[in-house]
This record gives structure tokens, C-alpha cells and sequence, in this order.
């Protein structure tokens, strides 16, 4: 199986775990800026980029200013011990693989930035509870973030709310349609309505109005 066929997308909750990212400079800001949303994250170099340091003020991320070309194995082991995730992110590709091997040694994932290592990072696009990733796993970053500029321009606010309303629809029929069945034709129906989505741009209200005089339609009719 060729190295990169392996990748399987997964949603993976990080609160409360532990990301170390070895180097200060953009592609460790970047990863960061990224992880600092979901977990405990920690950057560990001798420099860091101006971003970096706003985030520490805004206690988002950990800094610890020290050179990890310096460090013995023993010093990495503790600075990546509990580590969730170890993203490698120096510009020394040497320091990168001595940090990589020493995690996988202790069964710590990695990301290594100049290679495919074990998680690869997609381009992410979030629009309230839908999350949505996109990855070359590693063949082509440019073209992931491509593609999500294009999905963004498709995928708009009335999606965030389409689900805040297919979630209060469906705890709505559950309570009053015991038939699974009819239930996920209820929801697609939902979906599907051009005037739902023509009204949920401007009032939340109104189309939940509209959805809910859909669902009891489909109740009356039933009975």
C-alpha cells in the first residue's frame, strides 16, 4: 500500500490534551494559531514570530524560549511527556527526525512539516457545527488550501443555521414521531425546501416556522 494511502480522516476531540511544537518561526505559528482553538498548546524555540507572542499574551499558547538543537533525549522525552501530538517545526531537518523518533518511541503521534509523517493537517473550514476537511495528506498544501477557498465561497452562513434548525426539528420529532423512517424523510424534506433556505438568511424564526408547518403536515397526513 503506497505510504499515503493509509490516511483516514477522523474528528478528534483535543480539549484538555497536549500539542508540543518545536520551532517559533511561520510554519510553527501556523500550527499554533490552529491548535491553540482545541488543545493545550506548547512552542518551544529559540525565537519566536511577533503572532506567536501576541497569542502567549492572550494565554492561548505556552511559549518556552530554548534551543531544542541543544536538547539531550531525556530533555525532549520531558517536555513531550502527556503529548497528545508532536509537530516537529523547525527549519534543521535533522532536529525535526531525532524529535519525530524520539516520540514515536514513546507512541506520541507526529506531524512532521517536511515530510508525511503520521497525521497529516487538512485545511479546515468551520461554519458553526459543521466542520469540514480537505488534504492532499501532504502531496500538495497549496492545492488543499485551493480547494478550501473555493468550498468557503459555497459553503455561507445559512449552512450554520440550516443545522441549528435540522437539530431543533429533529428533537422536535422525536418526541412526536416514533417511526424513524418518517422521521429522516421529514428532515430531508426539510433540506430540500427552497423557501427554508430563502428565509433562513434573514430570520431564523421565519424558517423555522416553515420547517415546523412542514413537519406537522406530514404528521396530519399520517394520521
Amino acid at each position: 500500500m503506497p505510504e499515503n494511502k493509509g490516511f483516514l480522516p477522523l474528528m478528534i476531540n483535543l480539549h484538555g490534551r497536549k500539542v508540543v511544537i518545536f520551532g517559533g518561526g511561520s510554519v510553527g505559528e501556523r500550527k499554533a494559531e490552529l491548535f491553540s482553538e482545541y488543545a493545550n498548546t506548547l512552542v518551544i524555540s529559540k525565537t519566536f514570530s511577533q503572532k506567536l507572542i501576541e497569542l502567549q499574551m492572550q494565554k492561548s499558547v505556552t511559549l518556552i524560549e530554548m534551543d531544542a538543537g541543544s536538547f539531550s533525549d531525556n530533555e525532549i522525552m520531558e517536555f513531550i511527556d502527556g503529548a497528545f501530538l508532536v509537530i516537529p517545526a523547525t527549519s534543521n531537518k535533522l532536529i525535526n527526525d531525532r524529535i519525530t523518533s524520539i516520540a514515536k518511541s514513546r507512541n506520541i503521534l507526529t506531524n512532521q512539516v517536511d515530510t508525511i509523517g503520521e497525521v497529516t493537517i487538512p485545511a479546515v473550514i468551520q461554519r458553526g457545527d459543521l466542520v469540514i476537511g480537505i488534504s492532499t495528506t501532504g502531496s500538495s498544501p497549496a492545492f488543499s488550501r485551493y480547494v478550501r477557498q473555493r468550498i468557503e465561497k459555497v459553503i455561507t452562513p445559512e449552512y450554520e443555521q440550516m443545522i441549528a434548525l435540522q437539530n431543533d426539528i429533529r428533537t422536535y420529532l422525536k418526541e412526536h414521531v416514533g417511526d424513524q423512517k418518517q422521521r429522516r424523510s421529514i428532515l430531508w424534506e426539510v433540506l430540500e425546501d427552497d423557501i427554508i433556505w430563502k428565509e433562513i438568511s434573514d430570520s431564523y424564526e421565519k424558517a423555522y416556522k416553515r420547517a415546523y408547518d412542514i413537519v406537522q403536515e406530514k404528521i396530519n397526513k399520517k394520521d
